[in-house]
């Protein structure tokens, strides 16, 4: 009898957040100024605020064994392990305007988020 092994095409996974240009460029801009220890910017989402959750981007110094890896033209984003699951499908870009300026994170998995915007729920 003969033995046949098959192979399975492995595709590409796609990344668990999609960057807008103008989000890689704040990311390359962060990494241009960065402290020299720094080897990229970390997306979490710790528990705080009004609906229990919000954004946190901070420099790293290193990975961690579970981080998602989005490589940028300008640096590296690393998604917090913990927090790959309440962020799948989102959009990050980067806004500004004549009052303010940040990350803005459109959300598939967000059920709610308070007055202010500072955080969500799912």
């Amino acid at each position: 009898m003969e033995t046949v092994t098959r192979t399975r095409a492995t595709r590409e996974r796609p990344p668990a957040v999609v960057l807008t240009q103008a989000a890689q460029a704040r990311i390359a801009t962060l990494m241009a100024d960065a402290p020299a220890d720094a080897v990229g910017v970390r997306l979490s989402t710790p528990r705080r605020g009004c609906s229990g959750l919000a954004y946190s981007v901070d420099y790293v110094t290193e990975a961690k064994a579970f981080d998602e890896k989005i490589e940028t033209p300008g640096g590296i984003l690393f998604i917090d392990g913990g927090s790959v699951l309440y962020l799948i499908g989102s959009t990050m870009d980067w806004v500004e305007d004549d009052f303010q300026a940040g990350f803005v994170f459109a959300n598939p998995n967000a059920k709610g988020s308070c007055g202010c915007g500072e955080s969500f729920t799912v």
